[in-house]
């Protein structure tokens, strides 16, 4: 496979998808890595580190480290270190090294001019593409209607993936405006939100709204909740005099203290001419003293 001038992960899964259009799902990604120069995967024992790439100053060939966990866990770090392997412009931190922690399978973002971060949300971008290819991810979303929790564990048992990397994809594919809100031990940990969705109030850290369904319990775990409408003040900013858009909420408690809450947020619907001239009428009369 000529992968040498794939200079972004988007063009490396291409061109890997492109090689081998026949992939199955879930995506056999240990088979892959022995095609793509990885001698073997080994397990990696410590605390310290996630996964890990010992590779040559060519890069002609390479063995991936990776701690003992979850299958789905496993299968990210596999290629997100294979990502190292294959982008030649990742450099590791010490010579034909790569550790990589579990904050770096997490990070979507990086800071201005950080290169190891950069190379972190690279790896992870290819890993999320690689195991849930965005044409295969759509076609099993095509069965779905509103958004739901319930997806999001289908998708992560089909496609062997973690649910908290299906749940970033999932709001990224999916039409309606949407955020997944992950919450550990009663605080905000992480928030993906598809593009028309607005940032959350709550701050990573802070704790979960009072008003929350996810207060609401006893939910039961790892058995999404109903949907329920809640208070659209709670997570989004209502600007004042303007009509409060419809939120629902829905849980997913784990039993390891940590929660999914799925936010879906309805477009508010477009006013008459004469309902916006009464409404102005009002307010009028409410502001200038007049009853």
């Amino acid at each position: 496979m000529d992968l040498v001038d794939a200079a972004s992960p988007e063009a490396l899964v291409k061109r890997i998808l492109q090689a081998e259009p026949n992939l199955s799902v879930p995506v056999p990604i240990q088979d892959l890595c022995a095609r793509l120069g990885i001698l073997g995967i080994e397990d990696l024992d410590t605390d310290e580190f996630e996964g890990g790439l010992v590779t040559d100053a060519k890069r002609s060939e390479g063995t991936i480290l990776v701690k003992r966990g979850g299958e789905p866990r496993r299968r990210f770090t596999i290629a997100h270190e294979l990502a190292h392997f294959l982008m030649a412009h990742h450099v590791p931190d010490q010579s034909g090294r790569f550790m990589c922690k579990s904050s770096d399978l997490l990070r979507v973002t990086a800071k201005e001019g950080d290169q190891r971060q950069r190379r972190e949300v690279e790896a992870n971008r290819f890993a999320t593409l690689m195991l849930m290819s965005p044409h295969l991810l759509r076609g099993a979303m095509a069965a779905f209607r509103e958004p739901n929790l319930q997806h999001v564990l289908m998708l992560a048992r089909d496609f062997a993936v973690g649910k908290e990397a299906v749940a970033r994809a999932y709001v990224q594919y999916q039409p309606e405006r949407i955020a997944i809100v992950v919450a550990g031990n009663g605080r905000v940990q992480r928030c993906y939100r598809s593009l028309s969705f607005p940032a959350i109030i709550p701050a990573v850290g802070s704790p979960v709204p009072t008003g929350s369904l996810y207060h609401s319990g006893p939910h039961q775990p790892n058995i999404a909740s109903d949907i329920a409408a809640c208070n659209s003040n709670l997570w989004i900013d209502v600007k004042r005099d303007l009509r409060a858009p419809s939120l629902y909420e829905q849980v997913y408690l784990q039993q390891n203290t940590f929660a999914m809450i799925l936010l879906r947020l309805e477009a508010v619907p477009e006013e008459s001419a004469e309902e916006r001239r009464l409404d102005e009428g009002w307010r009028h009369r409410f502001h200038s003293g007049r009853r």
